[in-house]
């Protein structure tokens, strides 16, 4: 992948300068589950033209990070859980420093300030998987970035889901915050190790879950316009789920022993697809909410928004909003008007430049077939596609949700047809499909065009350069 990146940069020019500002500490989580990616320069000129210097990456992608230098962004790297394992070795946790670490410190290189040793370990849904494994990887990283020499500016860390602390039901406040008793001493002994290299604590915050996964949740709760009915904790009041569950936080590390230890917002977000409560409106709302109460200076907030992107690749287990987390669509497209500053200008963000589009083609339901036999394989052909292809959109909630019968099955016709980069063979469906020109989209639900992948792009451009030396060398 190395020998890619050194062609594709010169595609994108010099990186701009910032054309907005976005409030003090404020980052972006850039996911990359996705089946077709911008080149990764593409998406770091995204994130500067809009004023975002901070960034958080789930793993050491070589080609992320290489476009990430002399961008100045501060960087989050992250270890995936599934190395968590071989990190036990410290020989094998030195090698990953120097190969995903100093080799990108130099002057001019990526400005890396964290190492995220993995991500959520601790979730309940993952039934103590890495619960021997995420502490000794802390460790072990520790001590490999103090010999190499980054000690000092590069701290490591573990992402963790809200759900490592509770308060008990006999009395759902702040102040009676702790560490989940399963992993009380575990959870005791590594805020303590990262509080003594000052290194912060990261929490992802989802006040969007507690609507999604409560039908009984007050809806203005999740929100920071009012509206909602307060909670009293001993004459604190709180006006929102965000507040309340991050002084919920503060309250387990005074009980640890770490009473100053810095908080980061690992992922705070909203989705805008996929289920109820997941749309645009809300999303606006929870952002403009959360941003001017950043702007405010109100707690000094470190905060990555999830998510920078949508990822159509990613698992939907926890629900099908996953695929639906970023403030940029798919394209680099923004969603919705924000301000990233948090002064309220209602205004949409720097869009991507340079995006390509594999064609103005759609693929959708062939209103010809009156064969009946051909007609009764439609459900297995909708079915077919969607296994594949992302139709999420479809469901209760979402934003194609009001198609009708044959709209349902345009729409899923276009995923896979756009998820096999408009290959006719892929809108045959027993010849249940056709390709036309005419944009399909309905209303509010977008049929979308595929964009070229930026790793296509850049096989394309590495053949073109190398055309002339591979003809030297035949003649």
């Amino acid at each position: 992948m190395a020998c890619l990146v050194v062609v594709v940069v010169g595609l994108v020019g010099g990186l701009a300068e910032a054309e907005a500002a976005a409030v003090e500490g404020l980052g972006v989580n850039w996911g990359t589950m996705a089946s077709h990616q911008m080149l990764p320069e593409m998406v770091v000129r995204m994130m500067r033209d809009n004023g975002i210097k901070r960034v958080k990456i789930f793993d050491a992608d070589p080609w992320t990070l290489k476009s990430l230098e002399g961008s100045e962004m501060e960087v989050m790297v992250a270890i995936p859980n599934d190395m968590l394992g071989i990190m036990q070795s410290y020989e094998n946790a030195k090698e990953w420093v120097d190969k995903n670490v100093t080799r990108y410190t130099h002057p001019g290189g990526v400005n890396i300030r964290y190492v995220a040793v993995g991500n959520e370990a601790f979730l309940k849904a993952y039934k103590g998987q890495f619960m021997n494994t995420t502490f000794p990887a802390l460790q072990n990283i520790q001590k490999a970035l103090n010999e190499a020499g980054h000690g000092h500016n590069i701290k490591v860390t573990t992402p963790l889901n809200a759900d490592v602390y509770n308060s008990p039901d006999s009395k759902p406040v702040p102040s009676t915050g702790t560490f989940r008793s399963d992993i009380l001493s575990l959870m005791t002994d590594i805020v303590r190790f990262l509080d003594g290299n000052s290194s912060p604590f990261v929490v992802n915050i989802y006040p969007f879950l507690s609507l999604n996964q409560n039908p009984n949740f007050p809806v203005d709760f999740a929100f920071f316009d009012g509206g909602a009915t307060p909670l009293n904790d001993n004459g604190v009041t709180y006006n929102n789920v965000f507040d309340a569950n991050y002084d919920t936080l503060v309250h387990a590390l005074r009980k640890a022993g770490v009473p100053n230890m810095k908080i980061v917002v690992g992922e705070v977000g909203w989705p805008t697809d996929g289920v109820n409560f997941a749309n645009i409106s809300f999303a606006k709302r929870f952002y403009d909410g959360f941003l001017k109460k950043m702007a405010s200076g109100k707690g000094n907030l470190d905060v990555y928004l999830f998510g920078l992107i949508d990822e159509d690749q990613k698992s939907v287990l926890p629900g099908d909003f996953e695929r639906h987390w970023g403030i940029f669509r798919y394209d680099g497209q923004p969603k919705f008007p924000m301000d990233l500053s948090g002064k309220g200008n209602d205004q949409y963000l720097v869009p991507a430049k340079g995006v390509q589009y594999v064609g103005n083609l759609w693929c959708v339901f062939n209103k010809n077939v009156k064969n009946q036999k051909k007609l009764k394989q439609l459900g297995g052909q909708v079915s077919y596609a969607c296994t594949l292809a992302d139709c999420t959109a479809l469901n209760y909630g979402g934003s194609c949700n009001g198609l009708d019968q044959q709209g349902n099955v345009s729409y899923a016709f276009n995923q896979y047809f756009q998820l096999q980069d408009q290959d006719v063979e892929a809108c045959s469906f027993k010849g249940l499909g056709v390709v036309t020109k005419v944009n399909a989209s309905s209303g509010g639900c977008l049929f979308p065009v595929q964009i070229v992948s930026g790793s296509a792009r850049a096989a394309a451009h590495v053949s073109f350069w190398l055309l002339p030396w591979l003809l030297m060398v035949l003649l």
